[in-house]
């Protein structure tokens, strides 16, 4: 093995956390794994990790060599995606998005992306939340709302906002709501996504003096996923906050119906983000050029 392969190897070692997780990734044995773990150390006399198989802890000398090396393994693919440019966009291409937008909107235009450039070696992993960028290896995240980490770079994909809506049946049924506080006296459907009891909804006005609200809110019903809640409303549950990428079409047809219109949800507008570096590889400004162009169009403009 090169130097070269020995620090792309340890990068992905310790981007992965494991042992365990690196045999995976890399289809290899761990027996494997650890045994090239100890003939890098041994060629380079130092302890880069401490490790067991579901942990790895790097050494001050394995931080160090983690750092200056990611630059250097930055340079390589920088320099090569340079000379292949004319061939097209090629190599490792790692995006994380959310399960419900990622499902509806970043996966076709990801498997068309893919058709685009078949040098590519693309991977699209969903997930509950979104995970830290560096510390899983991906090179663009899928993010509503622009992140406060400064070493991101965003760029704007889709405006949304959250819209408060029920089913005709239940607007039949209930009290009309004249201010985001009369929630408290309704059944509303939240996502619960953590152990709070009371989940806040946030409202902001939309005519001057462009107040703000806060209202905890709660029901008998809720899902820890947001197309159970979805469904619950449709069938007259209570009323739910949900975001306009996802209930435009419900609202259109009339299957919803959106409450309260002098105060809106607060903006969620979603964002595809990567970290800031000096040599950004094409792949990845050719996928958000292609996100950005291919957005257009898939979700109507907020009214």
């Amino acid at each position: 093995m090169s130097a070269l392969d020995d620090l792309a190897f340890f990068h992905q070692l310790a981007r992965a956390g494991s042992l365990t997780a690196t045999a995976r990734e890399l289809g290899l044995s761990l027996s494997a794994v650890s045994k090239r773990l100890k003939l890098l150390e041994a060629r380079l006399g130092v302890t880069l990790a401490t490790r067991t198989t579901r942990r790895l802890t790097l050494t001050a000398e394995g931080e160090r060599y983690v750092a200056q090396g990611g630059r250097i393994l930055d340079e390589l693919n920088a320099l090569e995606g340079a000379l292949v440019a004319r061939k097209g966009v090629s190599g490792r291409l790692r995006i994380n998005a959310t399960f419900g937008f990622g499902r509806r909107h970043v996966a076709p235009l990801f498997s068309r992306f893919c058709a685009l450039h078949p040098g590519l070696e693309g991977w699209l992993e969903l997930t509950n939340f979104p995970l830290n960028l560096s510390d899983h290896g991906f090179d663009v995240g899928i993010r509503v709302g622009e992140p406060p980490d400064s070493r991101l770079v965003a760029t704007r994909l889709l405006a949304n906002r959250r819209v408060l809506c029920a089913s005709p049946a239940y607007v039949a049924r209930q009290p009309p709501l004249a201010s985001p506080s009369d929630l408290q006296r309704h059944a509303c459907l939240v996502v619960r996504e953590n152990d709070s009891d009371f989940p806040v909804w946030r409202f902001v006005q939309n005519r001057a003096p462009h107040r703000e609200e806060a209202v905890k809110v709660r029901g008998f019903l809720a899902s820890n996923d947001a197309e159970v809640t979805t469904r619950l409303a449709l069938d007259g549950h209570g009323i739910m906050l949900r975001s306009w990428w996802d209930v435009h079409d419900y609202l259109a047809q009339g299957e919803l119906i959106e409450l309260l219109p002098a105060w809106q949800g607060v903006r969620a507008d979603f964002y595809a983000v990567f970290e800031q570096r000096e040599h950004v590889p094409e792949r990845v400004r050719a996928w958000i050029a292609f996100l950005q162009s291919e957005m257009i169009g898939r979700v109507p403009a907020l009214p």
